[in-house]
């Protein structure tokens, strides 16, 4: 049986010891070294030719994005899969568009973990279970494979004023400068930022503005009449 070959890339080494030997009990996996803190991590990579690169998103000593980006420029055939405990959406998106194949959460049971590096390995693409299925994880796949930002957007029902706070908001302005543009309470304006959050998956202003920034969707709305 050909076993998939895992380095694991864990800083905590009680974390580390734990997932090493609980993937060592599986027929099909072999981890062939862990990594803590201070490695040549392409150089380990060079040496033992894994299949899948288990990674901390959250190393205290080295950038993991980084680590992604050199692994992919060096070693494209590597599939990379980052755990970390809730990560943020604009890390996913950083980390996917980096070139990472999957995400697991530190608190998923161990069905799970088996079967997200199972589905990686043969090629499939895993987000963390919270964003499946969200307007975000259609960005993602946007980021990836060159869908049309326009197409994602429309997948979301806007209504014509929050569509206006959206293109506003992408332009940098406050609730109150808002709410005097379109001759709204600065609490309706605060109303609508809420539900465009609900709707879009999103957390932040900050997101809400690089959302319509990928878009072209917003940008005839802001007629104020």
């Amino acid at each position: 049986m050909k076993k998939i070959l895992i380095l694991l890339i864990e800083d905590n080494r009680l974390l580390r010891d734990g997932i090493a030997t609980m993937l060592k009990k599986e027929s099909d996996m072999h981890v062939v070294a862990t990594v803590g803190n201070g490695e040549n991590i392409l150089l380990m990579i060079d040496k033992n030719k894994p299949d899948i690169l288990l990674l901390d998103l959250g190393l205290r000593s080295q950038n993991s994005l980084q680590i992604v980006k050199l692994t992919k420029q060096n070693f494209p055939e590597t599939k990379i899969i980052v755990m970390d405990l809730v990560p943020l959406q604009a890390d996913v998106l950083e980390f996917v568009q980096a070139g990472v194949s999957g995400f697991i959460l530190k608190d998923a049971n161990v069905a799970e973990f088996y079967k997200t590096i199972r589905s990686v390995y043969n090629g499939e693409q895993i987000l963390p279970p919270h964003l499946t299925g969200s307007l975000f994880s259609q960005i993602v796949d946007y980021a990836v494979n060159g869908f049309k930002p326009s197409i994602v957007a429309e997948s979301v029902r806007m209504t014509k004023r929050e569509r206006q706070v959206i293109e506003l908001i992408a332009d940098g302005s406050t609730n109150k400068e808002i709410a005097q543009k379109l001759h709204l309470s600065t609490y309706t304006v605060k109303s609508h930022v809420h539900n465009i959050l609900e709707k879009l998956t999103l957390n932040t202003r900050v997101q809400i503005a690089k959302h319509a920034h990928l878009s072209d969707s917003y940008k005839t709305d802001l007629d104020t009449t």
